[in-house]
């Protein structure tokens, strides 16, 4: 092609998935899970190894990501839906703004769910939400329409699968019509739509491995006969009854089936969780294929990411927005342009990052000016931080963390719950270290970090300068009648 029509800028690819911890890449020492792409995106770039989600849930953890802000900037620090989107630059518009052609594809999870968040197109694949009725002409996100065209309308729940609950089977529809598959192609079909004048930002954001847990039987086939690890258990959470209040809630045994599961339906739900992770390591290949193919690859930084984890089952839990490793830490590996010096291949970085930073990232990379607004850090330029604040929910589902990169305070206002970990030592979470005497002075620490950081209505949880939380609350377990928001047949 010839040099005038092309870009000197390097172009993003910003590969999204969702629920998918940090602990669980072979390249993080995973022993089950099967990720050869995202390991060898790690020997090709720099992997931030203490990387989380600061509000672990998906709709505030993508509005930082969209906006660089931290929750307490951008207002929003719970899962909420219906919430419209702040008036501040986004990553995507901050890129356009710059001469940038900007794309995604998969799951936004914004409000309006047509909200383009300052891309220039959108392709959504939100999980059937159904909510807003927020179009004219139907509630189809383009991945249900694209079902529809295919001859399978309405039947992507078809299979009984909930979008809330890790029950599993395999996919009940043919292999190309898998959401990962559809978003693979659909993203490389904007790859090749491109103006070759413009670079591009590309944001290809998969909606796995949340459930829906569907994955195809190849993929399950691999994981059939493979010895699965155990999940860690601490002298905390041996008991439900000695959980922190919100955690029972969190993990409802009348309201979660795999709570209440034996070893062999456990057990199946970890490969099939497995089993997805190796199914979109694979399509994330096909994407990077495409790019080399068509010259594109050198001058292209990818970024590989999740929202956050889930617990999957560690501790006994199998829930999201928990400041445990397993459901707090992401994966987070950037592989820049051939020979940029600022990126090392290869290497590990030990910082604390977070979600959040990867807008004013991804900019200093590219050289394009983080707008004013943004309050978290770039990786690039920024020095590391001392220690990260995390927070998730409001009054009695509040969650707030304090990490200082080996200590992790974990924090619950009812009943004044706090937990204390020793990342270092124990990165499983173990033992909780808050009422051994030998760490009084660390937890104190901590506290003082996290007095600093409370506003709002958590200011209410100090009287005289001493954390007093809330009082303690009894546990009263019920059902959820909807089966957390059970989707049906649809007819269109």
């Amino acid at each position: 092609m010839p040099d005038f029509i092309t870009s000197d800028q390097p172009n993003i690819l910003l590969i999204c998935t969702d629920h998918w911890s940090g602990l669980l890449t072979g390249h993080s020492g995973h022993p089950v899970a099967m990720t050869p792409t995202i390991d060898h995106l790690a020997r090709c770039g720099v992997t931030y190894t203490n990387a989380y989600s600061a509000c672990p849930s998906c709709v505030p953890a993508r509005r930082s990501l969209l906006t660089g802000m931290s929750p307490r900037a951008n207002g929003l620090r719970q899962y909420a839906d219906g919430l419209d989107f702040p008036d501040v630059p986004t990553l995507a518009q901050t890129f356009r703004e710059a001469g940038y052609q900007a794309y995604g594809v998969g799951k936004l999870h914004v409000y309006p769910q047509r909200h383009r968040v300052g891309f220039d197109d959108v392709l959504v694949e939100d999980q059937g939400r159904h909510v807003f009725h927020d179009t004219p002409d139907g509630i189809a996100d383009d991945y249900e329409l694209y079902l529809a065209e295919q001859g399978y309308g309405g039947q992507e729940y078809a299979g009984g699968m909930t979008q809330n609950e890790f029950l599993t089977r395999t996919w009940h529809l043919p292999e190309e019509t898998h959401p990962i598959n559809w978003a693979t192609r659909e993203m490389c079909k904007y790859i090749r739509r491109r103006d070759p004048r413009k670079p591009g930002f590309w944001y290809l954001s998969y909606s796995t491995p949340h459930p829906p847990l569907t994955p195809l039987q190849a993929y399950m086939d691999l994981y059939r006969d493979a010895p699965l690890d155990e999940p860690a258990m601490g002298n905390w959470s041996e008991n439900f009854d000695d959980l922190p209040h919100h955690i029972k809630t969190l993990s409802n045994p009348e309201d979660l089936s795999l709570c209440r599961a034996n070893r062999h339906e456990w057990e199946l739900t970890r490969r099939a969780y497995y089993a997805t992770l190796t199914h979109l390591d694979h399509q994330i290949r096909v994407v990077i294929g495409y790019l080399r193919e068509n010259g594109l690859l050198d001058n292209t930084i990818i970024l590989f990411t999740s929202d956050h984890g889930h617990m999957v089952g560690e501790h006994g839990l199998w829930c999201m927005t928990p400041f445990y490793e397993m459901s707090a830490k992401i994966p987070f590996i950037i592989m820049p342009v051939q020979g940029d010096e600022r990126m090392p291949a290869g290497t590990s970085d030990h910082r604390l990052a977070e979600f959040g930073d990867i807008m004013p990232t991804l900019l200093d990379l590219a050289r394009v000016d983080i707008p004013d607004t943004v309050d978290r850090q770039s990786l690039v330029s920024d020095p590391p931080r001392e220690y990260l604040y995390g927070e998730h929910g409001e009054g009695v589902a509040a969650m707030r963390m304090i990490h200082d990169k080996r200590f992790k305070l974990i924090y619950y206002p009812v009943d004044n719950c706090s937990q204390l970990f020793d990342i270092d030592s124990d990165p499983r979470e173990c033992v909780d270290l808050a009422q051994d005497p030998n760490h009084t002075g660390d937890l104190e620490r901590l506290h003082e970090l996290l007095l600093d950081n409370l506003y709002g209505d958590d200011t209410g949880w100090v009287k005289e300068g001493n954390l007093v939380g809330l009082p303690a609350i009894e546990y009263i377990p019920s059902a959820n009648r909807s089966m957390r928001n059970q989707r049906g047949l649809r007819f269109m």
